[in-house]
């Protein structure tokens, strides 16, 4: 936000240079991001008056004029401007002047050129007539500057700048403003704060305030259908209006911060905004249908042609300003065409509301349309300041345009907010600063930003100003006292209290943290990924972990790029992009996992953090290539569905996890509800679910060229901290002094009978004297029949003394029988 130094010291005192007034803001909050100097001090700029004009005789586009400059002759200067013309009285730098010229090629540089004596085609030229741009009073470039007819010639350009209240030499102040500091967003608005830090008068403009009611409610009307997007409406009435150029100190000002000069009717109403923060809008009252005002919500899709001349299409829900037959303003945005202030307009009805800051937000990010109105809007003006900004648009029109105020104003405000208060504590002023102020030194700093403070004990009770909405709790009021006495006087404690605690990390962090230890040393690399994706490639993916049918997607509002238009329902995109650009790369053996959110809407029957949205966060194991490099002595293997299972029973077990199943899924093919993964086993702990392990279908994988199978894991690491001790350690076990026994196991099961199941089984009939269990065979072919396999499993029993063959004989008993009971097992002879 530009902030011209001239304009700033209308409204308070300044002692300092614009380096030194840049230091003061940026401590006081007001970070200062630089300053451009503006102008030059026009020594040796004269007023002069065209005596006569004539062609020159060998350049059609210049032209000979003779100059009077209070001097013994007439100069002789030519000049190309189509506007010069005799009795003109005009700028003049003279020989010798120095003047800063903008540069053709890039207009926010300037060269030093010094005006000499030239011929030009065979023809003298002493001097150069000077347009405002060359002047550095503007950007306007569109001729030679014309001065009025009562300027003295001869006399220093400088000291009739003056007597206009103009100062040739400036220096704009770009502020970062921050946010929360909409009160800023003005000139007022920074010499509050000025006058505040440095303890000097806040000079604000005297505005005679009209009355509700009078003359201007009976020739206009104010209709608030939507109170909540429009709280406030003040509206008046300047008739007889001359619509014409801005006097020369208006438009200086204006061009000081970057904006053109239009006419004297829309420079005011840009000059009160950032005099004082309150967007306004003039409108042609002739061309405003009924003389009425209605303020609606738009209930479904409309076209309106703005300012700019562009047809847009607003959105359902845009907060419009309209007359008695159509809309004629986006409010809080930019006016439309129709009803804009032209040469024609002689009676303007003046526009000062207060708009919800999220509708006109939401309505300016709809349209990609920020205009200085919209930025202020968003962010939250003045609550009362609305008639003193119509009164003091209303008061320059009928100064600078020769325009009648009609008496009185429309004020439409259906429901005024209550005064707001925040109650400071000294003591706790004390504990945060670190340095004892004194109450009435904390009760000064306050007012001085408009507070008004009441003390009850030691505790100052604040009525907050309407200009702040950033102030709400105490820490508010605290942060208010620091920056005015000064972050610079708060000085160093000599010592830092510490808390007796040492700082833990929460359970996800430990166990994100085991997980990349773990396979780190499995030979997985982490990647990281975008979370965002094309809206079709995240409904592609939609079938998550866990899920039969897909999820609705998360669309995000307004995406920069089509890519970015929704976030992903799980990881595996991402995972499958890196792994197609490291294959291209060269790299054939990939083990990849990440860790990171993935999103949805959420159901009917969740209740999530944010209402609508489920998110959570995911841990993905991807393998697809050599599981190791070949020899001489070796052929190469590809990685296949069990060594990706393998590394997730060993990730689970050294998390201490031992109630794990894994057990199959039916699934279908792509472009079904199965989704885009095949062969997919459910992981639970318990009867919490973890997550699938599955391959991503061969058509996926196609479409990448990665010629050989992916394998995937996902897993919810919401869920696995649930069940996940974060404690846990490894424990020291001596060897058993006692001999284990080994057992052998071949039953005969059906061909489709997962295996997981039976050595669930197994476990459970043969415990607590079965230590491990394993398969070491699995058998189809000749001598088992058809539709049916040969499992072969290996048990080892132990425990603290040395058991007997009989005790053996009844688990292995115990645990054929089981199989035979649930699977149909048949004990192979």
């Amino acid at each position: 936000m530009d902030i011209s130094y001239r304009w700033l010291e209308r409204y308070v005192h300044l002692e300092e240079s614009p380096e030194a007034l840049a230091e003061e803001l940026t401590m006081a909050g007001l970070e200062v991001d630089g300053i451009s100097p503006l102008g030059s001090d026009l020594e040796g700029v004269v007023v002069g008056e065209v005596l006569e004009v004539r062609d020159h005789p060998d350049a059609d586009r210049l032209v000979l004029c003779d100059v009077d400059i209070g001097v013994k002759a007439p100069l002789q200067i030519a000049c190309g401007a189509d506007n010069v013309a005799a009795g003109q009285k005009v700028p003049v730098a003279t020989v010798g002047t120095t003047l800063y010229l903008p540069d053709r090629d890039d207009p926010e540089a300037r060269n030093a050129i010094t005006i000499d004596k030239r011929s030009i085609r065979g023809e003298s030229s002493r001097g150069m007539i000077c347009a405002e741009d060359e002047l550095g009073l503007s950007d306007d470039h569109a001729g030679i500057m014309v001065l009025d007819p009562e300027a003295e010639v001869g006399r220093s350009f400088r000291e009739y700048l003056a007597d206009r209240d103009v100062q040739p030499r400036d220096a704009v102040i770009d502020i970062d403003l921050t946010p929360n500091r909409p009160d800023a967003a003005s000139h007022i608005g920074v010499a509050r704060d000025v006058a505040a830090i440095n303890g000097r008068q806040l000079c604000r403009p005297g505005v005679d305030l009209p009355a509700e009611g009078g003359a201007a409610s009976e020739q206009v009307s104010v209709d608030i259908q939507d109170p909540d997007g429009c709280e406030r409406y003040v509206a008046m009435v300047v008739r007889d209006v001359e619509v014409k150029e801005s006097p020369l100190w208006l438009k200086r000002r204006l061009s000081a911060i970057g904006l053109r000069p239009r006419n004297n009717v829309v420079d005011i109403t840009n000059f009160v905004l950032h005099e004082v923060g309150q967007p306004l809008h003039a409108f042609d009252l002739d061309a405003l249908a009924g003389n009425r005002i209605v303020v609606r919500s738009s209930d479904r899709e409309e076209t309106f042609t703005t300012l700019d001349d562009k047809e847009r299409t607003l959105p359902e829900g845009t907060l419009l300003i309209c007359d008695a037959e159509r809309s004629v303003a986006v409010a809080g945005v930019m006016g439309g065409a129709d009803t804009e202030v032209s040469e024609e307009t002689t009676d303007v009805l003046i526009e000062s509301a207060y708009f919800d800051p999220s509708t006109i937000r939401k309505t300016a990010k709809a349209l990609s349309l920020q205009t200085d109105s919209s930025y202020r809007f968003e962010r939250g003006v003045d609550r009362d300041g609305q008639r003193w900004a119509a009164a003091r648009a209303a008061q320059l029109i009928a100064e600078l345009g020769g325009g009648r105020i009609v008496p009185g104003c429309v004020d439409a405000h259906p429901n005024p907010p209550a005064t707001r208060t925040a109650t400071l504590r000294m003591d706790r002023l004390a504990r945060v600063l670190g340095v004892e102020l004194a109450q009435d030194e904390a009760t000064e700093y306050l007012e001085s930003v408009g507070f008004s403070v009441s003390e009850e004990g030691t505790a100052l009770v604040c009525e907050i100003p309407t200009w702040r909405p950033d102030v709400s709790i105490e820490e508010d009021l605290i942060e208010e006292v620091a920056r005015l006495h000064g972050y610079n006087a708060i000085p160093e404690p000599a010592r830092v209290p510490i808390p007796n605690i040492t700082p833990g990390r929460r359970p996800e962090e430990t166990l994100r943290q085991r997980v990349r230890t773990l396979l780190k040393g499995r030979g997985f690399r982490e990647i990281y990924t975008n979370s965002m994706l094309r809206t079709e490639e995240a409904e592609r993916f939609a079938v998550t972990p866990g899920r039969d049918a897909p999820v609705t997607v998360v669309e995000t509002r307004n995406p920069i790029s089509q890519e970015m238009a929704a976030l992903r329902p799980r990881l595996l995109p991402g995972a499958l992009r890196v792994m197609q650009y490291n294959r291209n790369h060269g790299q054939e053996a990939l083990r990849l996992f990440e860790t990171g959110h993935v999103f949805r809407r959420a159901e009917k029957d969740e209740t999530p953090l944010v209402d609508g949205f489920s998110e959570h966060e995911a841990l993905l194991l991807a393998m697809t290539g050599p599981h190791a490099p070949g020899g001489w002595d070796t052929d190469v293997r590809a990685s296949d569905y069990f060594d990706l299972k393998g590394v997730v029973e060993m990730l689970l077990d050294d998390l201490h996890l031992d109630n794990v199943s894994m057990t199959q899924r039916e699934t279908e093919e792509p472009g079904t509800d199965a989704g885009p993964t095949i062969h997919r086993l459910d992981i639970h702990a318990g009867d919490c679910f973890l997550g699938t392990l599955s391959q991503v279908h061969p058509s996926i994988t196609g479409e990448i060229d990665l010629e050989d199978a992916v394998y995937v894991a996902e897993l919810n690491v919401d869920a696995l901290v649930e069940v996940v001790d974060p404690n846990a350690r490894t424990a020291y076990r001596p060897v058993s002094r006692f001999p284990v026994v080994d057992r052998d196991l071949a039953v005969l099961v059906t061909s489709d009978q997962p295996v997981g199941p039976m050595m669930d089984a197994i476990r459970t009939a043969a415990a607590p004297l079965l230590k491990d269990a394993d398969v070491f065979d699995i058998y189809r072919g000749e001598g088992v029949g058809d539709g049916r396999k040969s499992v072969a499993f290996t048990l080892r029993f132990g425990a603290d003394r040395t058991l007997t063959d009989a005790e053996v004989d009844t688990k292995m008993d115990a645990a054929m029988k089981e199989l035979a009971r649930r699977f149909g097992a048949e004990l192979r002879e």
